[in-house]
């Protein structure tokens, strides 16, 4: 099955909440930020990001959520193997 990444560059999330209202079982609300649940951090090129490997069964919500974020801070990427 294949994996994948999702990051959330959480140094230019606005907060609009849009990903934890379409998939609140990987996302909420901390604050004014977003937050990934059960991830992990790592430097990214826009600082701190957060990050999880995902397999198939969650790579739609996270798509969708990704897709409905008015900035550019969720990314999902295929992992190759």
């Amino acid at each position: 099955m294949a994996k994948f990444k999702i990051e959330h560059h959480k140094e230019i999330c606005i907060g609009c909440g849009a990903c934890a209202a379409i998939n609140p079982e990987d996302w909420v609300m901390e604050g004014d930020k977003s937050h990934l649940q059960e991830s992990n951090t790592e430097q990214g090129e826009h600082g701190k990001q957060e990050f999880k490997i995902i397999d198939e069964s969650k790579l739609s919500q996270n798509q969708e959520a990704a897709d409905a974020c008015p900035v550019p801070c969720i990314f999902v990427k295929k992992i190759e193997e």
